[in-house]
């Protein structure tokens, strides 16, 4: 059986636009991937809303993923694939970040990825870095209208170019999730239980194909 680790933010912990809740797993992308690949593979969700890359938010500083993520290779070893897809909560206004900076932030991640594992179970699993659906362009009338503006909506359009070049940079595979999925016209930001079955489906061809 195979380890795969699904490390992100509101998008894996499976956040129900417009009420706040949490889709039960048959739903939510990381369970409905399980589903998709048998029982080879032993998904882990490792979503927490709000949850950035490398940058400590002044209000909940605890959400860094650079933080928690040696804790959380260290729980689970050993990881045989890792799907990170961050990068959405960096587009707060607090934080004033461009594509190419969030992007970097993924990178090293990656990076920690890869020396961290290779020390701790003797093996880089392998990497699929997601580059994270658009902001939707209703932003002014969702409810995270504040922290998200109109310049995270542009910004989130250049992830795919960014989070390229940095797959490139670490050997990953790289994957466009706003090639198939846009989040829910709810709040701009969250998926809906459709868009949660695709990216799953794509998901899985990835995993399948390695």
């Amino acid at each position: 059986m195979k380890t795969l680790l699904c490390y992100g933010d509101s998008n894996t912990y499976g956040y129900i636009p417009g009420t706040g809740m949490r889709y039960p797993r048959d739903v939510r992308y990381p369970g409905r991937l399980q589903n998709l690949l048998g029982d080879e593979y032993f998904v882990i969700e490792e979503g927490c809303n709000g949850r950035t890359t490398i940058h400590d938010d002044p209000i909940d500083g605890w959400k860094n993923g650079l933080d928690y993520l040696k804790p959380c290779l260290n729980s689970h070893k050993p990881v045989d694939i890792v799907i990170m897809m961050l990068g959405s909560n960096d587009l707060k206004e607090i934080f004033h970040l461009t594509a190419g900076q969030i992007a970097d932030g993924a990178g090293q991640l990656i990076d920690v990825i890869q020396t961290f594992t290779a020390e701790k179970q003797g093996f880089i699993p392998q990497i699929i870095l997601v580059s994270p659906p658009e902001i939707g362009t209703g932003i002014r009338s969702s409810v995270f209208y504040g922290a998200f503006n109109e310049r995270a909506v542009e910004e989130s359009r250049r992830f795919p170019e960014c989070y390229q070049a940095i797959a490139r940079k670490y050997g990953c595979i790289f994957f466009n999730a706003a090639e198939y999925i846009y989040p829910s016209e709810v709040d701009s930001l969250h998926l809906t239980p459709e868009r949660h079955r695709i990216l799953a489906e794509k998901l899985c061809e990835v995993v399948q194909a390695l």
